[in-house]
C-alpha cells in the first residue's frame, strides 16, 4: 500500500461533482418519507428547538432505538441551515449527503492507494452510482453516516495490515472512527471492524500487526468520544435506554423479523443485484479475480471486510438491504481491482455461460430501474410521461452500451457508462418522477388541506390536529409534532376535537366515522366536513378514504 499521492485536485474536484451529479436531484424537493427518515427528522428537531442533546423523543414517547450521535448532526444542520421553525427537510438530510460524499472519496483513496489512479476512480464510482448509496444519500437517515465511519476505521484498518509504518496518527484515525460509529448505531460498526480482525488473524494465524493500533491506549480514545452520552442516557432513563436499544431494538433483530421486514438466509444475495445496481455486474465478474488472487494481503483483507460480515448479517432474522450497505465500498475495490487488473486469465467456458447469464439478468435490473420512474408516475398518476420514459429509455441505452465496452475491453468507457446510465436513472427517479407525482405524497396533501381549513390560521399551536387511523410519521412532522396528535380510537379524536372546539381539526377514516360522529354527539360536538382526501399509502399498501372536520361554526 503506497503513501505517495495518487489523484491530484483536479481528480478529487472531478470525484466530488460526479457524486454530487449523481447524489442531489431530488434532495431538496423529494418530501419527507415514511417512515424511518420522518421519525428521524421529528426527534432531530425536538432536539433542535429545546436543545436536549441527551434524552431521545418522538413526539413525548421515548426514541430508544440507537445512541444520539445522528440526532446531533442533523439538528446542529437544522440549526445552521434552516429557519427558527426547523421545518425544512433538506437541511435534516445533508449528514447523510456529505457521508455519502466521504464514503465515496475514502473508496477512491484506499482503491488508488493499492490499485491505481484508474482502479480508484472505478471503485469510486461504482460506489456512487449504486441504489443503495443513491437512497441513503437523499434521506435523512443514519446509514450513509455509518458507512463513512466504517469507511474511516476500515481504511486505518487497511493501513495497520498492509504497511508495517503506518503510525499513531494512523490509529487514532481507527478508534476515533470506532467511537463516531459507537455513537451512530451503537454496536454495529464492532461487527465489520471485528469481524475483519477476526477473519484476518485466522487466515495469517499471527496478530502482531495489531500492534500498530496502540490496542491498549487506543481504546481511550473511543470512550472518550461516547462514554459520556452514555452515562448521562442511562442516569436519565434509568437504564431504560440500555434495555430497548440493546435488549429489544440490536438483540431482538437478531432473532426475530421486526415490523414485517424478515427473510430467509440467503436473502442479502438475492437483492444484490438489484441494491448494487449498476456495479452489481462488475462485482459478480470479479468473483473469479477475487478467488484466485485471495491470498494477496490486499484482496485478503477486502474479503475479510466483505464476507464475516455479510454471513452475520444473513443469519439475522431482521432483513433490510441496507444492513450490508458497510461491505459495498469493499465490494466497490475488487470489482475495480478486477476491471483493471494486469493478470487478465483466459475465460473458462462455463465462467463464460455464467456470465452470460448474469449479464441478462443485470439488464433486466437495469430496464426495471430506468422504468420505475414513469412506473410511478403511472401507478400513482394515473398518466404517461413522456419525459420520465425518454429518460428511461437513455439510461437503459446506456446499461446496455456497457456490456458492449466489456466486450471490446474498454473498461473506462464501461464505467463512464455506467455511472451515466446510473445518473439519468436516479435523476429520473429521486428528482422528477417521485417529487412530481401528486399522488403519491399523501402527506403534503393532508398538510395542505389541515392548514387551509384551520379555524385558527394564525394560530399554530392551537390548532390541534387528531388523526385515525392515519397515523404516518411524514404528517407530524409536516404539521407539527406539538399540534398532531396520532390518536388511538376515534372516539379519542372526538374528544381531543371538543377539547379545542374553536381551532382544532380531526382527520377522520371511512370505518372510524360512525364511531367519531356519534361519540362527538354525546360531548355536544357538530364537526363539519371540511375536505376529502383519497389515496393510497405506499408504507402499507392502504387505500385510503379520510374526512378533514372542524368543529368551529362556519364563518
Amino acid at each position: 500500500m503506497t503513501s505517495k499521492r495518487v489523484f491530484s485536485p483536479r481528480d478529487w474536484l472531478l470525484l466530488v461533482l460526479m457524486s454530487l451529479a449523481l447524489f442531489l436531484p431530488g434532495f431538496i424537493n423529494l418530501p419527507p418519507t415514511d417512515r424511518d427518515e420522518s421519525r428521524y427528522l421529528v426527534t432531530s428537531e425536538r432536539m433542535a428547538d429545546t436543545g436536549d442533546l441527551v434524552d431521545l423523543r418522538y413526539q413525548q414517547k421515548p426514541r430508544y432505538l440507537q445512541p444520539a450521535g445522528i440526532y446531533w448532526l442533523q439538528s446542529a444542520s437544522a440549526t445552521l441551515f434552516d429557519s427558527p421553525a426547523h421545518d425544512s427537510v433538506w437541511p435534516y438530510r445533508i449528514p447523510s449527503l456529505l457521508s455519502a460524499l466521504a464514503a465515496v472519496l475514502m473508496t477512491g483513496l484506499m482503491g488508488g492507494r493499492i490499485f491505481g489512479r484508474n482502479a480508484g476512480f472505478a471503485a469510486a464510482a461504482i460506489l456512487a452510482a449504486c441504489f443503495s448509496l443513491n437512497f441513503e444519500a437523499r434521506i435523512a437517515k443514519i446509514d450513509a453516516t455509518l458507512l463513512a465511519a466504517v469507511c474511516t476505521a476500515q481504511f486505518a484498518l487497511m493501513r495497520a495490515y498492509l504497511r508495517p509504518d503506518a503510525g499513531r496518527t494512523n490509529a487514532i484515525i481507527f478508534w476515533a472512527a470506532l467511537g463516531a460509529g459507537l455513537m451512530l448505531k451503537g454496536p454495529v460498526i464492532l461487527v465489520f471492524t471485528g469481524a475483519t480482525i477476526a477473519g484476518l488473524v485466522i487466515l495469517d494465524r499471527k496478530a502482531a500487526w495489531l500492534k500498530q493500533l496502540y490496542p491498549v491506549l487506543g481504546p481511550l480514545i473511543t470512550l472518550a468520544i461516547c462514554l459520556p452520552w452514555y452515562i448521562a442516557i442511562g442516569v436519565i432513563t434509568d437504564g431504560a435506554f440500555y434495555t430497548r436499544s440493546l435488549m429489544v431494538n440490536f438483540l431482538g433483530k437478531v432473532g426475530a423479523g421486526e415490523q414485517g421486514h424478515s427473510g430467509p438466509i440467503g436473502y442479502h444475495l438475492a437483492v444484490f443485484i438489484l441494491a448494487f445496481w449498476p456495479g452489481s455486474l462488475l462485482a459478480l465478474r470479479a468473483l473469479g479475480f477475487a478467488w484466485r488472487d485471495r491470498m494477496e494481503p490486499a484482496i485478503k483483507f477486502l474479503l475479510c471486510w466483505i464476507v464475516p460480515g455479510w454471513i452475520v448479517f444473513e443469519f439475522v432474522a431482521t432483513k433490510l438491504p441496507h444492513y450490508v450497505l458497510p461491505t459495498y465500498p469493499a465490494i466497490a475495490l475488487i470489482a475495480a481491482a478486477a476491471l483493471f487488473s494486469e493478470k487478465q486469465a483466459a475465460p473458462k467456458r462455463l465462467w463464460t455461460i455464467a456470465f452470460a447469464i448474469v449479464a441478462i439478468l443485470w439488464l433486466i435490473a437495469s430496464a426495471l430501474l430506468a422504468s420505475a420512474g414513469p412506473i410511478v408516475v403511472w401507478w400513482a398518476d394515473h398518466r404517461v410521461d413522456g419525459l420520465g420514459i425518454v429518460l428511461a429509455s437513455a439510461a437503459f441505452i446506456a446499461a446496455a452500451s456497457v456490456l458492449w465496452f466489456l466486450w471490446r475491453k474498454q473498461h473506462l468507457s464501461a464505467i463512464i457508462a455506467m455511472t451515466v446510465s446510473a445518473a439519468l436513472v436516479w435523476a429520473n427517479f429521486f428528482g422528477y418522477s417521485l417529487p412530481g407525482s401528486h399522488n403519491f405524497w399523501i402527506s403534503p396533501r393532508i398538510d395542505a388541506a389541515a392548514r387551509a381549513a384551520r379555524p385558527c390560521p394564525d394560530n399554530q399551536r392551537e390548532s390541534v390536529f387528531a388523526t385515525i387511523p392515519y397515523d404516518e410519521p411524514s404528517l407530524v412532522f409536516a404539521y407539527g409534532r406539538e399540534e398532531t396528535r396520532l390518536v388511538e380510537t376515534p372516539e379519542e379524536a372526538a374528544e381531543t376535537l371538543a377539547q379545542h372546539k374553536q381551532c382544532g381539526l380531526a382527520l377522520i377514516g371511512a370505518a372510524e366515522r360512525d364511531a367519531f360522529m356519534k361519540r362527538a354527539a354525546e360531548l355536544g360536538v357538530q364537526p363539519r366536513a371540511v375536505d376529502q382526501i383519497a389515496g393510497h399509502n405506499y408504507s402499507n399498501g392502504d387505500e385510503l378514504d379520510l374526512t378533514l372536520y372542524t368543529a368551529a361554526r362556519e364563518r
